[in-house]
């Protein structure tokens, strides 16, 4: 697992993709705790404006700053467009939470050079190394 160690260790900023205001979301806590651990988080939802404190984009183009992470909370088959977003911004990696498997997608984005985790929560494998 020393990817995954190194991916969060040399990371700052995470672009959340689904990411809700609603409190009870899984997006909404593993966000909030991945801030609280020191990331700045970019929340990319086109039905919000705002989430913990961040402007909300509606789209990973329309962020005006290198993402490190694009951390994707989005049903499997709606991946593939996020992934051509993040390959498109110059992202770094891709992260498919966990239950969100497309090894298409997975495979496009390691073609294009992007680290590419699937089916994992950051926020615990934030934990079981970085803490």
């Amino acid at each position: 697992m020393a990817p995954i160690m190194d991916l969060l260790n040399k990371s700052r900023v995470i672009a959340v993709v689904g990411l809700s205001s609603k409190r009870a979301r899984p997006s909404y806590g593993v966000a909030e705790y991945m801030q609280h651990q020191g990331y700045r988080i970019i929340p990319v939802n086109p039905n919000e404006s705002e989430v913990l404190g961040e402007k909300c984009y509606a789209r990973l183009e329309d962020i005006p700053e290198h993402v490190d992470i694009v951390d994707i909370f989005r049903r499997s088959e709606l991946v593939a467009p996020v992934v051509e977003s993040a390959i498109r911004i110059g992202a770094s990696a891709v992260w498919m939470q966990e239950g969100v498997i497309n090894p298409v997608a997975a495979r496009k984005a390691k073609a294009a050079g992007l680290a590419v985790v699937v089916d994992r929560c950051i926020l615990k494998e934030h934990q079981r190394y970085l803490r």
